[in-house]
């Protein structure tokens, strides 16, 4: 890879977490939508987008495509959908910090599981960084128990779906990227071709939309509501999401792993700056230990790429 092109991914990169750090901030300049109307709205915005990019790139095959699905598309498809819903509905009960510190633990919880799930073996570093970030997320969790915040805490627990749901649509998708690429497993010793992911993004939306709409009956949200969640399901979900597809092919996951945290920073900054939301006191010393563990892990496994490389 040039330097150039490198540098020109990292850059993109860096829009994707700053378009994804978004939600916290412009949710907070909400007049009228609630709940699980701001979740409806989202995913049925990004569903929309998302129709008109696939059906460009793929064209009526992509509806085709749809219909004769592997299970395991509409599996990762349900994932992006719980991804999706408690993401925003995170968002409407605690602190956007909480909701960003939680998530963050995301690759970390997708190491266990890729661990348990398909025999991966984790070096000590990943072990170290599990067990420092638990007791980040501890720490916060215990601190919303002691001051009897039950939304905040309900908040936190609704969060914590997201990089659950993640971690299974990773593993999901690593499992089967391994079927698709051994020859002894199919017949003939021919490789099947790998099934199109992208589209789950899409099921994701729409299941989403979906599953919310009766719960956020009756509609409340005002023009100016509307003109502010259709621009987070345009520009906070479906651009970057195809971005970060692309992105996949050119930046190692290590890399865009760290990368992906500067979501934490910027969405935390914004909140502030934007909303005056301060973090608290618990979310700044478990956002550290969290964090930390996670620079630190990213940041060897980048260096460790490079010296096999080398």
């Amino acid at each position: 890879m040039t330097g150039a092109r490198h540098a020109r991914a990292v850059g993109l990169m860096v829009l994707v977490t700053l378009l994804w750090s978004s939600a916290g901030v412009v949710s907070r300049h909400l007049e009228a939508a609630q709940g699980f109307e701001v979740t409806f709205w989202r995913s049925a915005f990004n569903a929309i987008a998302l129709i008109g990019a696939l059906s460009a790139l793929r064209g009526p095959a992509l509806w085709a495509g749809l219909w004769r699905a592997p299970a395991v598309l509409w599996l990762s498809g349900l994932c992006w959908a719980v991804m999706f819903t408690a993401f925003m509905l995170a968002m409407t009960l605690t602190a956007v910090a909480n909701v960003l510190v939680t998530m963050s633990i995301g690759p970390l919880l997708t190491a266990l599981l890729a661990r348990v799930a398909l025999g991966h073996r984790l070096p000590r570093r990943t072990w170290t960084a599990i067990a420092v970030a638990g007791l980040g997320i501890t720490w916060i969790f215990a601190r919303e128990v002691q001051a009897a915040d039950a939304r905040s805490l309900l908040g936190m627990l609704v969060a914590l779906a997201v990089p659950a749901a993640a971690a299974v649509n990773f593993t999901v998708m690593q499992h089967t990227l391994h079927r698709h690429v051994d020859p002894d497993e199919s017949l003939g010793g021919e490789t099947p071709a790998t099934p199109d992911m992208l589209p789950a993004v899409l099921v994701g939306a729409l299941l989403s939309s979906g599953a919310t709409l009766p719960l956020a009956w009756p509609l409340q949200a005002s023009s100016h509501d509307l003109l502010l969640l259709a621009g987070l399901g345009v520009f906070q979900l479906a651009l970057p999401c195809l971005l970060v597809v692309g992105l996949t092919r050119v930046l190692p996951a290590p890399e865009i792993s760290l990368l992906g945290l500067l979501e934490v920073l910027f969405g935390v900054l914004w909140a502030w700056l934007g909303a005056g939301e301060a973090p608290g006191s618990s979310a700044l010393v478990g956002g550290t230990l969290v964090l930390g563990a996670l620079v630190a892990n990213e940041l060897a496994a980048l260096h460790g790429r490079r010296r096999a490389a080398a």
